[in-house]
Order: structure tokens, then sequence, then C-alpha cells
């Protein structure tokens, strides 16, 4: 009867609930363990300055399942990183808009010429 407890529970939670503004991170807690330099420390806040911007501009774009699944990875082990949030919602933005056009941008804007066939003879003949 216990052994079927853990599919109760997780059966009954629901996805993760992300609201509709971007949300708080601290950024000096994550990039204290980015490295043991200034340099590093400095780059780790501007990186991670610069993907809370463009994620404040393009938040209303993603969708709310994508945003509660990239919250969930981008918060792994008690770290939050603006920058993996970003990542990961830009990957299932681009994967989303592959399935809705499925040449991609990639098809619609090769120049390269198709290869030609090559007719196989076998000479054992």
């Amino acid at each position: 009867m216990l052994l079927h407890l853990p599919i109760v529970v997780l059966a009954t939670l629901g996805p993760i609930s992300v609201s509709d503004k971007v949300p708080k991170f601290d950024i000096a807690k994550e990039c204290r363990f980015e490295g043991d330099s200034s340099k590093a420390v400095e780059r780790c806040s501007r990186d991670e300055t610069d993907a809370l911007q463009k994620l404040q501009a393009e938040w209303p774009q993603f969708a709310d399942a994508d945003r509660s699944e990239c919250f969930a990875e981008a918060t792994v082990a008690g770290f939050a990183s603006y920058v993996e949030l970003l990542i990961c919602l830009e990957m299932a933005r681009d994967v989303s808009n592959e399935t809705t056009n499925p040449r991609g941008s990639i098809g619609a804007q090769s120049t390269r010429p198709a290869q030609p066939k090559m007719n196989v003879v076998d000479e054992h003949k």
C-alpha cells in the first residue's frame, strides 16, 4: 500500500507556477561561485544583469509552460541564474518556432546548391 504513495504525491503536484513578472534572483550569490577573481565575479554580474534586462523586455512572449519548466531548470541546487533562464526560454521558443515552420530559417535562407545524385555503376556485371 505504501509503495503507491510516491506516485500519488507526484500525481497531485501541479506544475510550478511562475508569475507574469521575471523572478528575482540573487546575482551576487550566483556570481560568488563563478570564480575567485574579481574579474570573474564582475563578468558574471555583467552577464546576469544583461540577461535580466533581456528577460524583462521579452518575458511576455514566452509561453507559461516554458517559463515554469525553465524556471525549474534555472534554479537547480539552490542556485539561480538569469543567463540559464534566458537560454532555456530562447531554446524553447526556437523549438516551438521550428515545429510551426518545418523548413525553419536555415532552409529558407540556404544558398548552398543541392548535392547532385551519384549514379553508382556496378562493374561486376
